[in-house]
């Protein structure tokens, strides 16, 4: 069974950073892509990220530059390193693994 267990979200201001991670269990972590999925109040989750098992990356244009997604085989962990952020990430933020299983999420508040 894997599990994934998100962590790091908060309370930030406009401008500054948060680094969520994922940590996964219960498969080959380094064999699968994994992903970064928000959810809004009232919209529907959007893909914001993801990693290959090779490390290449991709990001939705509205994070480009701002978002940093990384792995750590070794420690079974996905990141997103949040820069600059705005009010409108805020969201529910939720890892996805290669297989389809979700974590349970972490919010993230962008507010003055």
């Amino acid at each position: 069974q894997v599990q994934l267990v998100e962590s790091g979200g908060g309370l930030v201001q406009p401008g500054g950073s948060l680094r969520l991670s994922c940590v996964a269990s219960g498969s080959i972590f380094s064999r699968w892509s994994m992903a970064w999925y928000r959810q809004s109040p009232g919209k529907e989750r959007e893909w914001v990220a993801g990693i290959t098992s090779g490390g290449f990356t991709n990001y939705v244009d509205s994070v480009k530059g701002r978002f940093t997604i990384s792995r750590d085989n070794a420690k079974n962990t996905v990141y997103l390193q949040m820069n600059n952020l705005k009010t409108e990430d805020t969201a529910v933020y939720y890892c996805m693994q290669g297989m389809g299983y979700w974590g349970q999420g972490t919010q993230v508040t962008v507010s003055s």
